[in-house]
């Protein structure tokens, strides 16, 4: 495999034109996935990593049921405010349109609705975790 070098420092690029935190690229079955984590003020960490192992491409959707997946990228709040109540645990019997958790993207608090009657089997996320369109967050039976 060619680590294409030109490409993660586009990436790089992005994450400060942008002012981003994670991005990741996925061609095929290559995922380049470049984050930057802040340590103080001053210090920044940036890394990629590039993987072609297909169980880490695998998504985490095991399990039967229900799925509940991300309607946008964005990060998971599993509560309407830190140290809040969570919208769902698992057990719980939650209703069609019932909110499992919010995605925040933009700055903008986007509701995840549930899409049917059930008991929350698994929750596949943790709070303050960047999810992906379409990634399964719950499960439901």
């Amino acid at each position: 495999m060619k680590i294409d070098k030109k490409l993660i420092k586009e990436l790089v690029d992005n994450l400060k034109e942008f002012e981003l935190t994670e991005l990741e690229y996925q061609e095929g079955q290559t995922k380049i996935k470049v984050s930057k984590a802040t340590k103080g003020v001053d210090q920044v960490k940036t890394s990629a990593v590039v993987s072609q192992n297909k169980t880490v491409l695998k998504s985490s959707d095991d399990g039967d049921g229900v799925r509940v997946k991300s309607p946008i990228i964005g990060t998971v709040y599993l509560a309407a405010e830190p140290g809040a109540k969570k919208f769902v645990e698992v057990g719980d019997k939650i209703k069609k349109g019932q909110t499992v958790m919010i995605v925040e993207a933009m700055k903008t608090m986007n509701h995840v609705p549930s899409t049917a009657d059930g008991e929350v089997k698994k929750i596949l996320i943790e709070d303050g975790q960047p999810v992906e369109f379409g990634q399964t967050l719950v499960i439901l039976e």
